[in-house]
């Protein structure tokens, strides 16, 4: 197989590994908020649920996880799902996953706002709700964004794990093919790949963090 050949065959698998990390995302950084308010909430039934939750998704293996989420419902409750049920399993894996991680990196920045914004709010008529979403959101996202940079490129390099349960993403491919050809060279190309999507990444993030800069 020609380097050409090899190379169109890993990009199909790049874009299942693109989408495997727009789609986590786009889900976990919501989902990530509203975990780390939930771990913040004076309601002590929510705290304790979120703080356990927290503690499972950073405390075991995320190929540990995909396993649960995939082969789970046959094993614990007997109920076939269906093959596509594979992508889908990948996707719900990640999300709980690196919502986890984003939800304690939300916890950190919105604990490390001086309680004197909240005051200067309030004088100034601002609701919680506006004080949170127009004061110290802003500020927040100004404080986290390098700790989510090394978070998102983590997730990068983690698609790979979705050969675990036989998605065929790039790393996926890249095993097959050089299982198949004996050579090293789909491994090395797939290694070009990933850092280039690092990279890409890393400059996106990079011009986020100085649009952001009147924040000081």
């Amino acid at each position: 197989m020609s380097i050409s050949q090899i190379i169109l065959e890993l990009f199909k698998g790049l874009l299942v590994s693109v989408q495997i990390f727009a789609i986590t995302l786009l889900f976990s950084l919501p989902f990530g908020l509203a975990v780390a308010l939930g771990r913040m909430s004076k309601n002590s039934t929510i705290s304790s649920i979120t703080k356990v939750y927290i503690s499972i998704m950073r405390g075991t293996p995320l190929m540990l996880q995909l396993f649960v989420v995939y082969y789970g419902p046959y094993y614990l409750f007997n109920i076939k799902l269906n093959p596509t049920y594979r992508n889908m399993a990948v996707y719900i894996g990640f999300i709980i996953n690196y919502a986890a991680y984003f939800a304690e990196i939300y916890r950190s920045g919105i604990q490390s706002m001086p309680v004197g914004q909240y005051e200067a709010a309030e004088i100034l008529g601002y609701n919680k709700s506006q004080t949170f979403f127009s004061i110290i959101m802003p500020q927040v996202i100004k404080r986290i964004l390098p700790s989510v940079t090394n978070e998102v490129i983590t997730l990068v390099k983690d698609t790979s794990l979705a050969f675990s349960i036989s998605v065929m993403e790039m790393f996926t491919k890249a095993k097959a093919l050089s299982s198949s050809q004996t050579s090293m060279t789909p491994l090395i190309v797939a290694g070009v790949f990933y850092y280039v999507f690092n990279f890409i990444v890393a400059c996106i993030m990079e011009k986020a963090e100085k649009k952001l800069d009147y924040y000081k």
